[in-house]
């Protein structure tokens, strides 16, 4: 009897040492928690028809101001904002660029997002960096094209250089004015390259106007390898303005990357996670091949097209290890520019894995 009294006695004070010591373990990870957040969106200007004089930043100002309130008054605030290209009208010249840019950050000064502590991270778009002219074709019909602007390379580190992380790394060389603009830097363990999708390339004899839609190619290739490399980096993100898959197919014109070819295959097998970009105004995600790299676009940040809401996508790296989506937005008002006063609600949420997704986006 005494010896049954002394094994209870026993399992009890077992039981009770090993919940205190777990309770005294601040190490102990009871459920899952955000690592790192960042959010991304692009396309926020207005249309040629729509620019007022009390906005000279040429931005879609009310909805602008709506996002960029929303996202600082997230429970889980993100620490890192990337606004991925056609922050205002421009594709014209750099008087007009000039102009439009500079009022553009004093748009921004005086948001409340401005002193939230949130890192803002710029990206040119086609409408920094190029400019759109009448060509006739060889059918004598014209059309619109649009082709590199020089010297829009300066304006844009004038105004938004500040915008860019102190501790970024570049392409140097002779050429490093027209590519600093492709950079890549790290947080905590993700890896960020970010592009400028329509890098300055001079006018030769086969392209008297220059080419739109050029990258730097190798450095970014080999960046990504680094990355890939690194045993501190367990996450990768390319970013730019222009995507390669729109709608579920790749895009190698003016609406995607002459170079995707190359970059989506490495993209594929360095495992990196996704391409976000914007360009288009819709929000889409996709896996192109329903398994590894995501294209995720987020050109619903303002601007008049297809997008059916418009707002921001957020990105929580879990302490998991887990990558976790969340698009978020309000119905648009009409015109455009009328800011809804509907509810801002979740319109995309799902976690991104390299195998195959069992949650794919249904455009609503």
């Amino acid at each position: 009897m005494m010896y049954k009294m002394i094994l209870v006695a026993l399992l009890f004070f077992s039981i009770g040492f090993s919940s205190c010591k777990k309770d005294e373990n601040p190490d102990v990870v009871t459920a899952d928690s955000v690592a790192y957040s960042f959010s991304f969106l692009g396309c926020n200007r207005v249309n040629w028809g729509d620019v007022v004089d009390s906005i000279p930043s040429t931005a879609n100002k009310g909805v602008l101001e709506r996002i960029l309130k929303e996202m600082i008054l997230e429970d889980e605030k993100p620490e890192l904002f990337f606004f991925l290209g056609d922050l205002v009208l421009a594709e014209t010249d750099t008087t007009k660029l000039d102009k439009q840019l500079g009022a553009w950050v004093d748009l921004y000064k005086k948001t409340s997002f401005s002193k939230s502590g949130i890192e803002l991270v710029a990206v040119p778009g086609n409408h920094e960096m190029l400019y759109s002219r009448k060509v006739r074709k060889a059918d004598g019909k014209e059309k619109y094209e649009e082709f590199p602007l020089k010297h829009a390379t300066k304006v844009w580190l004038r105004h938004l250089g500040k915008y860019m992380p102190s501790d970024r790394e570049h392409v140097g060389g002779k050429d490093s004015l027209y590519n600093r603009m492709t950079f890549s830097f790290v947080r905590e363990n993700i890896g960020f390259i970010v592009m400028n999708t329509d890098t300055y390339n001079k006018p030769t004899k086969a392209n008297k106007h220059g080419l739109e839609g050029m990258i730097p190619l190798s450095w970014i290739l080999n960046k990504i390898t680094e990355y890939q490399g690194n045993t501190k980096i367990d996450h990768i993100f390319v970013l730019g303005h222009k995507p390669y898959y729109v709608d579920g197919k790749p895009k190698t014109d003016h609406h995607g990357l002459p170079e995707g070819p190359v970059l989506w295959p490495a993209m594929e097998n360095a495992k990196v996670t996704a391409m976000l970009s914007a360009h288009v105004h819709d929000y889409q995600r996709m896996q192109p091949y329903d398994s590894g790299t995501y294209q995720v676009i987020a050109g619903n940040g303002g601007s008049e097209g297809t997008a059916t809401f418009f707002g921001y996508t957020t990105v929580n790296v879990m302490k998991s290890g887990k990558v976790k989506l969340i698009a978020k937005g309000f119905d648009i008002g009409t015109p455009y520019t009328v800011v809804s006063s509907g509810p801002t609600s979740i319109r995309d949420s799902t976690t991104l894995t390299l195998g195959k997704n069992a949650n794919p986006y249904t455009k609503r």
